[in-house]
């Protein structure tokens, strides 16, 4: 449908818990134009995964696209294309593990976050199915960043220290080790 703005740090929707999406709404042509919308806009910013919030709607709606393959932090799963509305967390093993995110809505920087590791989501789909799915590694860390947006939390709120921020040409040369020359 339409490629909308992604909204930045200090806009107060980013801040606000989102309100869960009534069941019977799931079918409205609202919700369905809310997904359109939530696809074009990922595809377009290059990301991985985006929430209702950060285009201004404040609903308990996520979606999330993880290509898997390799990448910079290991091998990771694939996570097609899917919605979760309403989602539930439940940490299955608190043991935690750090990556350096960086977010749609922060852009231009990179934090070190811990999360746990192995968890489990309860939601519904596009369609209004129950989804179950477990979660292990960068997966979990997706999952629970992409959440935080619905309850007004961004992972800038849950560095360990503000030195674990950083501007990504930065953690491009300290933390990768890349030449910015080429």
């Amino acid at each position: 449908m339409a490629i909308r703005e992604i909204l930045r740090m200090g806009h107060p929707v980013l801040r606000q818990r989102a309100e869960p999406v009534p069941v019977d709404a799931l079918s409205s042509p609202a919700l369905a134009a809310l997904r359109e919308d939530l696809r074009d806009t990922l595809a377009d910013s290059g990301g991985i995964g985006l929430a209702a919030p950060q285009i201004g709607v404040s609903l308990r709606v996520a979606l999330i696209d993880l290509p898997g393959g390799e990448s910079r932090y290991g091998t990771l799963p694939r996570i097609p294309e899917t919605y979760f509305v309403n989602p539930q967390i439940e940490i299955l093993d608190p043991a935690t593990a750090g990556y350096w995110e960086g977010c749609l809505s922060v852009p231009g920087m990179r934090g070190f976050v811990s999360r746990p590791q192995h968890l489990r989501v309860a939601a519904m789909d596009e369609a209004g199915k129950p989804l179950v799915h477990e979660f292990e590694g960068f997966a979990a860390t997706v999952i629970q960043h992409e959440f935080d947006h619905l309850d007004g939390t961004l992972y800038v709120d849950r560095l360990a220290s503000p030195q674990h921020l950083m501007f990504e040409a930065e953690y491009a040369r300290y933390v990768l080790g890349e030449d910015p020359a080429g």
